[in-house]
């Protein structure tokens, strides 16, 4: 499959993912960090790259356009245990190729990875094959809005039509969790 570099903080959920990515044929190196994965990619020139959003005082968000400015043939899978829609299309617009939601399965990365069909700006979603719940999807509305308010919750408020105190309540919440494990 080639070269792969998996970058997260996590280094349980590496050993794991990285056992699981190597037997299904990738060379995978790994960094906890954004100084680390920067330098593994000037060394190793790897193809794929899973990356987590949170990567303890680092951002992934911010890494992409880093990684790509050293490897601009590099194919950037983005994962995160905080999806919104607002994040993927951040993601997809600093050049990652997909997104998917925690948790994931190692057969639902190399999907995304060898997904061929070109760069379509498709979000990739975890358990895809379910319409995702109306809260779910009022949440994920919101954390756009919030984004095009440039994290401004008043103005957000005003463009949802909601008070201001009843948006910061739903900002207090945790993204909704769908039912199946997810």
């Amino acid at each position: 499959m080639g070269p792969l570099l998996l970058i997260d903080d996590d280094e349980v959920f590496t050993r794991v993912l990285s056992r699981a990515l190597s037997s299904r044929g990738f060379t995978v190196a790994v960094a906890h960090d954004a100084a680390g994965a920067l330098a593994l990619t000037r060394r190793e020139h790897p193809r794929y790259a899973v990356l987590d959003l949170k990567l303890g005082a680092d951002n992934g968000l911010s890494l992409i356009p880093q990684l790509l400015a050293v490897a601009p043939q590099l194919r950037i899978l983005l994962l995160t245990g905080y999806a919104s829609i607002a994040t993927a299309v951040e993601a997809i617009k600093r050049g990652a190729h997909d997104y998917l939601a925690k948790p994931v399965d190692a057969d639902a990365i190399v999907r995304a990875l060898r997904d061929d069909d070109g760069d379509t700006g498709e979000v990739v979603a975890s358990g895809a094959e379910h319409a995702p719940p109306l809260r779910r999807l009022e949440w994920e509305h919101i954390q756009r809005v919030l984004v095009e308010s440039e994290g401004n919750i008043s103005e957000a408020a005003r463009r949802l039509g909601l008070h201001r105190r009843t948006l910061q309540r739903k900002l207090a919440k945790h993204p909704v969790r769908e039912r199946g494990g997810s």
